[in-house]
C-alpha cells in the first residue's frame, strides 16, 4: 500500500504530539461562536495566546471534522497541515516567546453539542447544550482533548435574544447585534478544554449565595417555578459544607446549575457550571424518593476534584470520581445523619463484593475500570484511609494537595506524597490493598462498617441470629423490633425478610411506621395479604409516587372488583418526571373493562402519544413499554421507534434497537416496518435497510 507524503507526515506527528505539546504552554483562548439550530451549526473563531517553552518546529490542536476557513499565526498567514482531526502548524517556533494564534472555521457537530426541540411543534422546549467529557470540545472548537493543556477560555456565544445564554465564568456584557443578542463570558482561571461548556433555552433562574459570598445561579424552566426548592433544596448547605470540609475556597467566580432534556448522564461538573438532567427536578413528594441532592454534590465536589485538580490521564480517575463520591457522601451525612452514610456505604460495598465474586474485581489504577469501580470503591479507599491515617493528618493532606497542584494536572502518586506529607504513616499496605488488588476486600469493610455504624451493628447481629437460632425468623424479628429507632434499619430488615414476616406483624407495620418503612413493604411483598385490605389500600395515600405506583398495580391486580375506585383515586396523579404512574394508569384504565368508555380512546391516544420525540426519553421508553406488553404499536410508534435508534443517549438508542430487532422477529411488524420506509430520513432509511437484508 502506497501512502501520500502528507499522510505519512500525519502518522509520525500523530505518535509525536504528547510529546512535543509540553513544549508549549496555550495559555488564554478567545471564542467566538454564532450558533444556528436551524441547520445545528456553529461558525466563528478563536484567539490564542501560547508561550513556548523550549524551541519547537510543530505545534498542534484537536479539531474533530471542522471546516478550517482561514488560520494566521501573529496576524500573518500561518503554514498549517489538517488531517480531519489535528491542526498542525509549522514553524520554527522560538523559545521563551509568546504567539497568537487566529483560527477561524465552522463545524456541524455530530456529538458533543446536542440540539434538541427545533424541529417540532411545541414551543418552549427548544435547547442547544454540550457534554465535553468523553466526547471532545474539538467537534465544535479547536482546542485540546488533552486535559493536561490548561487554557484561560473567554467565550462570546452569538444566538435569538428570547433565549437564556449560559457558559462558564462571569456574564460582563451583553449586547444586540443583527437582530441577534452576543452574551461575553470571561472566566479568570485556566481549566481543560472539555470543561468548557454552554447551554441554551428557554430558562428562568433564581439567585442564592455561598456564606463566602460566591453567587449561586439556579435555572429552572419557567413551568416549574413551584419545583425550585425541592429540586435544589440543601443546594447552599452542600456548597458551604464543602468549602469548609475541604478546606479551600471555591475557585472558581460563580456557580450555576441547569437542567437540560435527554442529558447522557446524570449531571456533568462543567467549570463552574454544571449541566444536569431535567429528570431530577422534582417535587416535594418526590424529594422523599428520587432527589437531586447526591448528584448535586458530586457534581459540586469536583469543582474542587477534577476540575481544580485535573488527572493527567485515566489511570488516575479515581483523583476525579472516587473523591467527588466520597465528599458527596460526606455532604449526605451532614445533611441525612450518620446512619445514612454508612447505609450507603454498605449498599456499595455489597455491589462491589459481586463483582469481586464474578472474578470482574477491579483495581483503582485500571484505566479501562468500570464506574463502579471509580466511584463506589474509589469511596470506600478515601473512607479507608481517612481512618487510618486520622482525621487531622487527612485534612491536612488534602489542603495540601489542592494547593500544590491547583490549576494543574496530578498522578495517583502526586496525592499519596501530599497525603503522607511528612508523617510516619506507612501507606504502601493501603495502597496494594485499596488501589491496586481487584477485589474488594468485603469482611474487611463489614468489620469497618460494625464498629462506626450502630444500625449495621444490630443488622449484622439480626443475620446471624437468624442463621444460628432455633427459633422463627419472625419472633426475632420482632424481639429486636421494638428497641429500634432507625426507619432505614427497619426498612432494611423488610426488603431483606419480608418473607418471614407474619401478617399479624405486616399489619402492625402498615399502620404504625413511617413513609420509609411501609415503602419497602409496598415494594417487596409480591402477593399482598387479602385480610389486610384496608390496611394495603392505605399505602396508596402515602407521600411517595414510588410507593403510590407498586400499590396502584398491585391493589389493581389483587383485587378485580374494586379496579374502578383505585382508578379514579389515582387519575390525576402523573409521578415523577418520566410520568411513571401517568403511564401505568393509562395503561390499566384500558385494560380495565367498561371504565370510561366514553374517554377509552382518548385514553389511548395520550398513551400512545408518549413515544413521540418531543417527549424525554424516559418518558418515550416508558411508553413504548407498555404499549408492547399490552396493546401493540401503531404505525405511528413505529416510526418514533425507528427515529429512536439513532437516538444521542446511548442508553436509549440501545433499548430502541433492542426492542425493534424484537418486533421484527415476527412477520406483520417486519412487513409494517418495511412499508414505512418512504417515512424514513436518511440515517433511519440505512439502519432499517440493514436489518431488513440481515432478515
Amino acid at each position: 500500500m502506497k501512502y501520500s507524503l502528507i499522510a505519512i507526515l500525519f502518522l509520525i506527528t500523530n505518535s509525536l504530539t504528547a510529546q512535543l505539546q509540553d513544549k508549549v504552554d496555550f495559555i488564554h483562548g478567545k471564542v467566538n461562536i454564532k450558533i444556528d439550530p436551524t441547520d445545528e451549526s456553529i461558525a466563528g473563531s478563536v484567539t490564542y495566546q501560547f508561550k513556548v517553552l523550549q524551541k519547537v518546529d510543530t505545534v498542534f490542536l484537536d479539531a474533530q471534522n471542522i471546516n478550517i476557513i482561514g488560520i494566521k499565526l501573529n496576524n500573518k498567514k500561518a503554514r498549517t497541515s489538517y488531517s480531519g482531526k489535528k491542526i498542525i502548524l509549522h514553524k520554527h517556533f522560538k523559545a521563551n516567546k509568546t504567539y497568537t494564534l487566529d483560527i477561524a472555521y465552522s463545524a456541524s457537530p455530530k456529538q458533543t453539542v446536542y440540539f434538541l426541540g427545533w424541529k417540532d411543534d411545541v414551543p418552549g422546549n427548544e435547547q442547544v447544550w454540550t457534554q465535553g467529557q468523553g466526547k471532545y470540545t474539538s467537534h465544535w472548537l479547536p482546542s485540546f482533548d488533552d486535559m493536561t493543556e490548561k487554557v484561560e477560555f473567554d467565550m462570546d456565544i452569538s444566538f435569538d435574544r428570547t433565549y437564556q445564554v449560559i457558559a462558564n465564568g462571569n456574564l460582563v456584557a451583553t449586547k444586540e447585534l443583527e437582530g441577534l443578542k452576543k452574551w461575553s463570558f470571561n472566566m479568570d482561571q485556566p481549566m481543560s478544554s472539555y470543561l468548557l461548556a454552554f447551554a441554551i433555552g428557554d430558562y428562568h433562574r433564581k439567585e442564592v449565595e455561598s456564606s463566602t459570598g460566591i453567587p449561586i445561579s439556579l435555572y429552572f424552566y419557567p413551568s416549574d417555578s413551584t419545583k425550585v426548592e425541592p429540586t435544589y433544596r440543601y443546594t447552599t448547605t452542600i456548597f458551604n459544607f464543602l468549602e469548609k470540609e475541604i478546606g479551600i475556597p471555591y475557585a472558581w467566580q460563580n456557580y450555576k446549575q441547569i437542567p437540560v432534556r435527554d442529558f447522557l448522564y446524570a449531571g456533568m461538573e462543567n467549570t463552574g457550571t454544571t449541566i444536569f438532567s431535567d429528570s431530577y427536578i422534582i417535587d416535594s413528594t418526590a424529594f422523599k424518593d428520587r432527589n437531586y441532592v447526591n448528584v448535586n454534590a458530586h457534581e459540586m465536589a469536583h469543582q474542587w476534584f477534577g476540575n481544580l485538580v485535573t488527572e493527567v490521564d485515566g489511570s488516575s480517575h479515581w483523583l476525579h470520581e472516587g473523591f467527588a463520591t466520597y465528599y458527596a457522601l460526606l455532604a449526605e451525612k451532614e445533611i441525612f445523619g450518620k446512619e445514612y452514610y454508612y447505609w450507603k456505604l454498605y449498599e456499595t460495598a455489597i455491589q462491589l463484593r459481586e463483582l469481586t465474586e464474578k472474578g470482574m474485581g477491579e483495581a483503582l489504577i485500571d484505566p479501562k475500570a468500570g464506574s463502579l469501580t471509580f466511584y463506589e470503591k474509589g469511596a470506600w479507599a478515601l473512607h479507608i484511609l481517612r481512618s487510618q491515617i486520622g482525621e487531622t493528618n487527612f485534612r491536612l493532606g488534602i489542603k495540601r494537595y489542592l494547593k500544590k497542584y491547583g490549576f494543574k494536572n496530578v498522578t495517583i502518586d502526586n496525592f499519596m506524597e501530599e497525603i503522607k506529607g511528612d508523617t510516619d504513616n506507612e501507606l504502601d499496605t493501603f495502597r496494594n490493598r485499596w488501589l491496586v488488588d481487584k477485589d474488594f476486600p468485603f469482611e474487611e469493610a463489614k468489620k469497618i462498617l460494625i464498629r462506626e455504624s450502630e444500625d449495621l451493628k444490630i443488622f449484622f447481629e439480626l443475620q446471624k441470629k437468624i442463621m444460628t437460632s432455633n427459633m422463627g425468623n419472625d419472633s426475632i424479628i420482632k424481639s429486636y423490633w421494638q428497641n429500634i429507632d432507625s426507619d432505614r434499619l427497619k426498612a432494611k430488615i423488610i426488603k431483606t425478610y419480608h418473607k418471614s414476616l407474619s401478617q399479624e406483624f405486616i399489619g402492625k407495620v402498615i399502620g404504625n411506621e413511617n413513609v420509609l418503612v411501609r415503602q419497602a413493604l409496598a415494594t417487596t411483598l409480591g402477593q399482598l395479604p387479602l385480610d389486610l385490605k384496608s390496611e394495603n389500600e392505605s399505602l396508596l395515600d402515602d407521600g411517595s409516587y414510588i410507593t403510590k405506583e407498586e400499590m396502584l398495580y398491585k391493589l389493581w391486580t389483587n383485587y378485580p372488583s374494586n379496579r374502578e375506585k383505585y382508578l379514579n383515586k389515582t387519575k390525576g396523579i402523573i409521578g415523577f418526571s418520566n410520568r411513571n404512574i401517568r403511564l401505568l394508569w393509562l395503561s390499566l384504565a384500558l385494560l380495565t373493562k367498561d371504565y370510561e368508555p366514553n374517554n377509552t380512546n382518548n385514553y389511548y391516544m395520550e398513551l400512545s402519544g408518549y413515544t413521540s420525540p418531543k417527549y424525554p426519553y424516559e418518558v418515550r421508553q416508558g411508553a413504548f413499554q407498555f404499549l408492547q406488553q399490552l396493546i401493540g404499536l401503531s404505525d405511528n410508534n413505529l416510526l418514533d421507534l425507528v427515529g429512536a435508534t439513532q437516538h444521542h443517549s446511548w442508553q436509549f438508542r440501545k433499548y430502541a434497537r433492542s426492542l425493534l430487532d424484537q418486533l421484527m422477529e415476527k412477520k406483520e411488524y417486519r412487513e409494517r416496518i418495511d412499508g414505512l420506509r418512504a417515512k424514513f430520513n436518511m440515517e433511519e432509511l440505512r439502519y432499517i435497510t440493514n436489518k431488513l437484508i440481515l432478515e
